[in-house]
């Protein structure tokens, strides 16, 4: 978690100016999104988990959803407060979530599961679990493929981490043995005219 952290601090304002407009362009991830709010409903808690600059929390907000982000990265979380002063985030794992058994209604991981090993996931999706009430929702987003994808000195910061890569195959197979019910899989191709270098796939569970 240090060293994920690191390079989160490291790379936050460089990250937000790239990224900040990601959801204008990607239409059938503001679906899967829409999908997800309306399984959720407005009335419980939803928590962003990994929630970097905020945009995916601000865009679940503005469908309705009663959310909170959460992130190891304190200059990722000083960007999401600025740009969202409205919306509350704390700084925290997603492995270890300061929440009582089933306080949330909908728990997100949009790209943020992939700093978790391979052998860390069970206990991901089973704390996720606790925290979610029964019928609650999980909607978890991931690059596919086999082998992790590396970053080195990106915008010039001397900081490195490994992105993994998975299938979605296995990680439904994680969730369902972590006691959830997998109600959707979709993967996104890869298309040659967007910034997607590789299949993008999401998961919608319920608990």
């Amino acid at each position: 978690m240090t060293t994920t952290r690191a390079f989160y601090d490291a790379i936050a304002e460089d990250y937000h100016a790239r990224f900040r407009t990601a959801l204008d362009d990607a239409p059938l991830d503001r679906a899967l999104m829409g999908a997800f709010a309306e399984l959720v409903g407005p009335e419980g808690q939803v928590a962003d988990l990994g929630c970097g600059p905020g945009l995916v929390t601000a865009h679940l907000a503005s469908l309705g959803l009663r959310v909170f982000g959460l992130d190891l990265s304190s200059s990722m979380l000083a960007i999401a407060r600025r740009e969202n002063p409205g919306l509350r985030f704390e700084q925290g794992s997603m492995l270890e979530l300061d929440l009582p058994d089933g306080a949330l209604a909908g728990a997100v991981s949009w790209y943020s599961s992939i700093h978790t090993p391979w052998e860390r996931l069970p206990d991901l999706f089973g704390e996720v679990r606790r925290a979610l009430a029964p019928g609650g929702h999980l909607l978890l987003g991931f690059q596919v493929g086999d082998e992790p994808k590396h970053h080195d000195r990106p915008w010039g910061h001397p900081v490195a981490l490994d992105f993994e890569r998975r299938r979605p195959e296995p990680m439904a197979e994680l969730l369902e043995q972590a006691g959830f019910t997998v109600l959707s899989r979709t993967v996104r191709i890869q298309e040659a005219d967007t910034s997607a270098q590789v299949p993008q796939a999401c998961l919608i569970a319920r608990r």
